[in-house]
């Protein structure tokens, strides 16, 4: 089980290396432009070769080449450090 982090720990994170991450209520945000449709697609498809390996997946909405990532830990009702983990895979990757 992961231990929920405190509105602290999150918004030490967003103001810190997660400053294009946005909170939504017990989940965090980000929206990313790619140069192309494909490009977003590809995308994806790096992230959720990470969220597989780390099993804690991002809900992903595409709109033509924006991705939209949101991420919270389901199971625990909030926001947890594989949250912030995957934030920074993400940043990463994008």
């Amino acid at each position: 089980m992961a231990e929920l982090l405190s509105q602290e720990e999150i918004d030490g994170a967003l103001a810190g290396d997660l400053s294009q991450w946005s909170q939504q209520g017990d989940s965090i945000t980000r929206s990313v432009t790619a140069s192309t449709f494909l490009d977003g697609i590809r995308l994806v498809q790096q992230v959720a070769e990470v969220a597989e390996d780390l099993n804690h997946h991002p809900d992903i909405d595409i709109r033509w080449t924006t991705i939209t990532f949101t991420l919270s830990t389901h199971s625990e009702g909030g926001l947890t450090g594989m949250d912030l983990r995957l934030a920074r895979d993400i940043d990463r990757l994008a």
